[in-house]
């Protein structure tokens, strides 16, 4: 993570923190203004916020070292109601619901100031079910352009380097396109730490059982191959092929893929998330994510599990996700 801290502290972001009246929230503020990460945007009642740092003995001061936006008293509600109308206006959200959702869902207020330009990136999910939250997320910061299937994937930092998996939370059971769509929205996140080798996985090895599940991950392979000929992808492959060289020659001499894999692609959200949070708890490796993949615009979504060293993470992660982002647009 050092390099990506590294390049949050070189350009300061205003990151977005929706249930910021979580302790664990206020701890990683602290943190994230001791690091020099970002400028923290707090969204939560104003009261509450400065009890909760009082009683935790914290030293970040409103209005010096982060911006609150309290719900009831929000500078920019006019302005996000009216937004949220139009966007959803055609889907059942009425007027009189739109100011109900910007007063009380801090998830639909950070979402709305991303779009609307009053912060760079947004960090929410902490309390509340994971599905509410995407759904909020999808509907109000959209898809990156030409994006269909949007993803999250979730790191381990291990003994032996990062190891990465997708799909952990959003796609119950994609297709074949949609697993090629996500692993290349994977590489694409992955190359940020390191080159990306990827192993597409199954109870299968190349062509060992001929299940629809394991027939899926081949057909995605083809995919994969027309749209990224230089990718380093191979599978389907079993979990323990993945990891070991010398296991995969066993089964197939001329795999692309060389050495251990560092992503991987699994056949369905089950396989990606049981797998991810199995070895977090085994191994007692640090856990950062999920990255939410193929948004319009830089925002992820933690789950109720996230403690205050993975906020950090994230918050690092969010501020450089928004100085690419900024470059993107001044490119265009």
């Amino acid at each position: 993570m050092r390099p990506v801290f590294d390049r949050a502290k070189a350009d300061l972001k205003r990151v977005i923190y929706a249930q910021a009246e979580e302790e664990r929230m206020l701890w990683a503020v602290q943190g994230v203004i001791d690091d020099g990460l970002a400028k923290p945007i707090l969204i939560g009642r104003r009261g509450r916020i400065e009890q909760r740092i009082a009683e935790l003995g914290l030293r970040i001061r409103p209005g010096q070292d982060f911006e609150i936006i309290d719900p009831q008293n929000n500078p920019y509600y006019e302005e996000c109601w009216q937004e949220y109308h139009k966007l959803r206006g055609h889907y059942g959200v009425d007027p009189n619901k739109a100011r109900v959702r910007v007063n009380t869902r801090a998830t639909v207020i950070g979402a709305l100031m991303l779009r609307l330009g009053y912060g760079d990136a947004l960090l929410c999910g902490l309390i509340g079910g994971f599905p509410d939250h995407v759904e909020y997320v999808l509907d109000i910061v959209g898809l990156r352009e030409g994006v269909k299937t949007p993803a999250a994937m979730n790191m381990l930092i291990t003994t032996h380097g990062p190891l990465f998996f997708c799909d952990t939370d959003i796609n119950t059971d994609p297709t074949a396109e949609e697993i090629a769509d996500i692993t290349l929205l994977a590489a694409e996140e992955v190359g940020r730490f390191v080159p990306p080798k990827i192993a597409l996985l199954s109870h299968s090895s190349f062509g060992s059982h001929k299940s629809r599940q394991a027939r899926k991950m081949a057909e995605a392979l083809q995919i994969i191959r027309q749209r990224a000929p230089d990718l380093e992808v191979d599978g389907e492959m079993r979990g323990d092929a993945a990891l070991s060289e010398e296991l995969r020659s066993r089964v197939f001499l001329h795999s692309q893929l060389k050495g251990a894999a560092n992503l991987l692609i699994m056949p369905n959200a089950d396989a990606a998330n049981i797998s991810h949070n199995l070895l977090k708890e085994v191994t007692n490796s640090v856990s950062v994510g999920p990255f939410m993949l193929g948004l319009a615009k830089p925002a992820h979504i933690l789950t109720r599990s996230a403690t205050a060293r993975r906020i950090i993470n994230m918050t690092a992660i969010a501020a450089v996700d928004a100085q690419e982002y900024r470059l993107h647009r001044q490119s265009v």
